[in-house]
Formats: C-alpha cells, sequence, structure tokens
C-alpha cells in the first residue's frame, strides 16, 4: 500500500501505475482514526491487504470451508462459450484483482488470436499482488498489455482507462464488504463512468445455511483469524500505532436480518492504543469489538436492484449445481 512514493513500473508489457498517492497517506490515517474514535470502532476491509494479507487470503480460498472461491471459479472455467462476449480489441478491467487465478480461468476460454487483441487492466491497492500477477500472466497468455493500477477503486474510478470497449470485472462477491448504501452508490457510480456496449461481469455470493456461511470464516487452521488480526498490523504501519494482535480474538458471525457476515476483533483486555498522529490515546475496553468487515450474501431482489443503479441490461446469470453463487453478465444501456 504505497501512498507516499509515486511509481511506475515498466517490464516488456507490463505497465504498473501508482494512484495511492493521489489520496495521501495524511487521508488515510484520518480515515482509519475517524474509525477507531467512532463509538462503534471500525476499520476499512480494504486495509486487509497489504503483502502479508494478501498471502493469507490466498490461503484463505484453498480452505475446505471456505466455499465462495471454488464455486466462483467452477462458474469462470466453463462459462464464456454461453456468455456471448466478443473478446475482440477488448480491455479487461478488474477491480480487486489479487492474485491471477480467476483472470487466467476466463482468458484460457479466450482464442489466441483474441488473447493478443486484448489489454488488460488489474486494479489493486496492493502493488506487490498487481507485480506478482502480471509476470504470471505475461508468461502465460499473449496478451497486447497489462497495465497494472494500484489504486482504490471506491475512490478512484476516474483512472480507470476511458478509450475503446470495456469489460470490466469484479470476482469474488468483494461487492458484498459495501453497506447497501455504497453498493447502491458504488454501482451507480461505475454505471456512470461505463459507455453503452461496456460489459459489467459480477461476482455475488447467494443467501444460504447459516452454518455453511459461519464454517466458511471460521476456519479450524485458524488463516481467517490470522487474517483478521493482520489487519492491526497494517494500522500499526500506516498510523504508527502500537497494537498487539495477541490482543484480540477473532469473531465471525451470521446476521440474518442484514443478510451478512460480520467480522470483529474482540479485545482480551482493556488497554490503551497510542497513535503517534494525534496526541490521545485510543481506550478500548474488555470485551469491545473493532468491526472489520462485513460479506453481504445477495437474493434476486438484490440482482435486481444492481441492474436499476447501474442502469445495466442482465444479459444472464451463470451458477453453480447448488445456486450458491452467481456470475452475473450486465452490458450497459
Amino acid at each position: 500500500m504505497n501512498y507516499i512514493e509515486e511509481q511506475i513500473i515498466s517490464i516488456g508489457k507490463i505497465r504498473i501505475e501508482n494512484h495511492l498517492t493521489n489520496i495521501g497517506i495524511e487521508m488515510v490515517k484520518k480515515e482509519i482514526i475517524k474509525g477507531l474514535y467512532a463509538p462503534e470502532k471500525y476499520i476499512s476491509s480494504k486495509f486487509f491487504y497489504n503483502e502479508t494479507g494478501s498471502k493469507l487470503f490466498e490461503q484463505i480460498t484453498q480452505l475446505d470451508e471456505y466455499y465462495p472461491t471454488r464455486t466462483e471459479k467452477s462458474i469462470l472455467s466453463t462459462f464464456v462459450n454461453d456468455a456471448d462476449i466478443d473478446f475482440q480489441n477488448v480491455s479487461i478491467i478488474e477491480l480487486g484483482s489479487g492474485d491471477s487465478s480467476k483472470i487466467k480461468l476466463l482468458l484460457k476460454q479466450i482464442s489466441p488470436v483474441q488473447l493478443k487483441s486484448i489489454r488488460y487492466f488489474p486494479v489493486d491497492i496492493s502493488q506487490s499482488t498487481i507485480l506478482k500477477s502480471s509476470l504470471e500472466l505475461i508468461k502465460e497468455f499473449d496478451l497486447k498489455s497489462i497495465t497494472g493500477i494500484v489504486a482504490d477503486f471506491i475512490l478512484q474510478l476516474k483512472v480507470l482507462p476511458k478509450t475503446g470497449r470495456r469489460l470490466f470485472c469484479f470476482f469474488g462477491s468483494t461487492i458484498g464488504n459495501l453497506t447497501k448504501t455504497e453498493q447502491h452508490a458504488f454501482i451507480s457510480a461505475l454505471g456512470d463512468e461505463m459507455q453503452s456496449g461496456d460489459g459489467f461481469l459480477l461476482g455475488m455470493d447467494r443467501v444460504k445455511d447459516i452454518s455453511v456461511l459461519e464454517n466458511a470464516y471460521n476456519d479450524k487452521k485458524g488463516v481467517t483469524a490470522a487474517f483478521n488480526k493482520n489487519i492491526l498490523n497494517v494500522v500499526n504501519t500506516l498510523c504508527d500505532a502500537n497494537f498487539n494482535t495477541d490482543d484480540f480474538e477473532h469473531l465471525a458471525f451470521y446476521n440474518k436480518a442484514e443478510n451478512r457476515i460480520e467480522m470483529y476483533l474482540k479485545a482480551l483486555k482493556e488497554m490503551d492504543i497510542t497513535i503517534n498522529s494525534v496526541f490521545d490515546t485510543i481506550h478500548l475496553n474488555k470485551g469491545e469489538k473493532i468491526h472489520t468487515e462485513n460479506s453481504h450474501k445477495f437474493t434476486d431482489k438484490d440482482v435486481k436492484a444492481i441492474e436499476e443503479y447501474g442502469n445495466f441490461n442482465l444479459k444472464n446469470i451463470f451458477t453453480d449445481k447448488n445456486k450458491w453463487f452467481n456470475l452475473l453478465y450486465f452490458t450497459k444501456k
């Protein structure tokens, strides 16, 4: 998460641009401190993904309990023939790209002739993850180019490429990390940025049995707990704070009324946390919680709302045999 140094990396067909400097470290500190001083403390889930967090999340996706990634991948590996998408000369923009495993499944289904005409734009907050995945992809696929965009895509949609025909990809049900109000605002903003004929592939995790959902976020190996606690290390680095991850326990449960998993860090003792950029300390009582993530699960009604807020046409819904996960294909009106 490089909010300080302006960097452009060029390696052959790969170019990586860092736009986080346009946000700046001081704004990031203010955002984090605001959440920690709130009556109900919170840290935005986007701060999970430093280099360590990204590696831990890759481990999570391979856990037996964590069904979303393997279920979505099963859909991604076979959907192209039925999707009626023209990949010739398209720019593929992947929001929250993470590792390259999902986009690889899509690219493997595209003909070599079309691949040579494709420009790929991975967009992620982690520069190291973009570089790693770009190097892997360019070895395997003869793409026209890869331009990595290091950015907070929720705040920085304006930095995305605007020329030519585009296919936006937003996998992993990452949209579920946003509140309903934030989801609708983001989809409206994305729709405003898109042009008539642009496409949008969206992964959405569906409402299902509560035990399946809660097990997915409380794995027996404790990888999700380590991932959750690591957000405190990110805050320590960005804000010069002194959180100790051993002073917290991981807590995740399903809120049925809101159709979402809620994830927290629960204080195991009373403590005062210092942050270098403010004079006061942040006090936590024993048992007090810091909210770190929501993961909303979706219904058919939610799909309709996405279509309306983005001013999209829903062209196809691809799902798995259990109907646990949807891959939606929209086009811009």
